[in-house]
């Protein structure tokens, strides 16, 4: 299985450690969230990967190249000319991840406890078209699933917006789940996205979809998680 590391963004909340540098590039705990990413997968079994790169692109292409892709097969999704969002990344990655059932979707800025090989698991004996790593962590947006785990619908606590293809759907009644950035894709999908735009959301995509596609929520017990998209998250790291 292919993983898919998404490492394109601006990295506007980790100023002024982005300046000069991108995020993926970003040291923590003495290694750079990439190699960090890239190492933890490898540990759980991956050996190819592919990495969308925008803001400093070139830093993380020289990067790779001076560590000789960590002996790994690591292919770069140029994303210097438009920064497209997850969902965009993903179509404009399509040529690169295409041959597999399924690949892994991983946020670089993202460390957490999960045992990948257990989730990767579950993805590949269920009939999902895509499954997502969610956990009951506080947020303002959350996810919306049926009694059966099934993507349903979107929700932002704070102003009350709510996005679904379904009428007439209870809030109340769904179980609410913040997502950890970390999902399974099919390939299969990837056939979908052509008529999408160059630049949109992996989660409007998935929103579009749910009513058509099974878009299944998976949770890991005693799941931990870490966002390091702020200088002080960086500065107090401490692995699990």
């Amino acid at each position: 299985m292919k993983a898919f590391i998404l490492a394109a963004g601006l990295g506007e909340r980790l100023r002024p450690l982005t300046d000069h540098k991108p995020k993926a590039l970003v040291k923590v705990g003495g290694m750079t969230m990439l190699e960090r990413t890239i190492r933890y997968l490898a540990r759980s079994g991956f050996r190819s990967f592919v990495v969308n790169v925008h803001y400093y692109g070139e830093q993380i292409i020289d990067f790779l190249a001076e560590h000789d892709n960590f002996g790994y097969d690591i292919k770069i999704s140029d994303e210097r000319d438009l920064l497209r969002d997850t969902g965009g990344a993903l179509k404009h990655a399509a040529p690169l991840l295409k041959g597999e059932g399924k690949f892994l979707i991983h946020n670089v800025d993202v460390v957490t406890n999960l045992d990948v090989p257990w989730f990767v698991g579950r993805s590949l004996v269920s009939d999902a078209d895509a499954t997502l790593l969610v956990s009951d962590r506080d947020t303002k947006r959350y996810l919306l699933f049926d009694d059966n785990d099934l993507l349903v619908g979107w929700t932002n606590v704070a102003t009350g917006e709510v996005k679904t293809p379904f009428k007439g759907l209870c809030v109340d009644a769904c179980k609410k789940k913040a997502f950890s950035g970390i999902h399974v894709f099919s390939n299969g999908m990837l056939s979908l996205m052509p008529a999408w735009p160059e630049k949109f959301s992996v989660i409007d995509f998935y929103l579009e979809l749910c009513r058509s596609y099974k878009i299944e929520a998976v949770e890991f017990p005693s799941f931990q998680m870490k966002d390091l998209g702020t200088p002080d998250a960086v500065a107090g790291f401490k692995d699990f």
